[in-house]
């Protein structure tokens, strides 16, 4: 569920340049679920992952080293986001990613600005890799702005949500970013550390965070 009190009234004009821009102010877009019209966003307080203290528990760390996913990025951008849009049972069936989002976002990915981060196991039925998880978000400079992650139960993806997420983490961390905005705090993120922080904090950990010059590439998968 989104915060209402966090949207302004300003409706979103979807362009990569003002995408960009609106980034690096602190805004970011988001689709009504029940008018499909969006809106810009700028939550106080914020929700960040602080990278130094990120959590992951000892099962899930198991998981993670018992290698039943295939972790890649960006070799499946635009379905990670329509997975993401699919309306979810436990949120009401609603969905704040509509298909302008997905087009606008899938530019972002061509012009190397929006990754994803995904997870596959292996079909034996059809001898080939099947998505069951990921993320995605944008990259500007040394931060990462969290949209959203999913996960299908129903094809074996259990927790490979998560274990996108620490891959994540473990990724930004050895690529020198020092911002992962995840936008709201819920309790499956807090569980991992989130936190929330005031507005005018976040602006400054931004402003930082934008005079760092780093790259997402190359993504190389990394236990830590």
């Amino acid at each position: 569920m989104t915060d209402s009190s966090a949207r302004t009234d300003q409706k979103a004009q979807l362009n990569v340049q003002m995408l960009v821009y609106a980034y690096t102010q602190g805004i970011f877009p988001m689709a009504d679920p029940d008018t499909d019209q969006i809106y810009w966003y700028s939550p106080d307080p914020r929700g960040i992952i602080p990278l130094d203290r990120f959590h992951v528990t000892r099962s899930l760390r198991r998981v993670v080293k018992g290698g039943k996913f295939a972790i890649k990025s960006d070799e499946n951008f635009t379905e990670v986001m329509r997975q993401c849009a699919a309306p979810r049972p436990d949120e009401g069936n609603e969905t704040w990613i509509n298909a302008e989002l997905i087009s606008a976002y899938t530019e972002l990915h061509t012009l190397g600005l929006a990754h994803s981060v995904e997870a596959y196991v292996f079909d034996p039925a059809t001898g080939k890799e099947i998505l069951v998880g990921g993320l995605y978000g944008v990259a500007i400079r040394g931060a990462f702005f969290g949209e959203s992650m999913f996960h299908r139960s129903d094809l074996g993806g259990t927790d490979s949500s998560k274990v996108c997420l620490v891959h994540l983490v473990n990724h930004l961390r050895k690529r020198g970013f020092v911002l992962l905005d995840t936008q709201f705090v819920t309790d499956h993120l807090a569980r991992f550390g989130c936190v929330e922080i005031m507005r005018e904090e976040y602006l400054s950990r931004l402003k930082h965070a934008l005079e760092v010059e780093t790259s997402w590439w190359p993504f190389e998968v990394v236990e830590g």
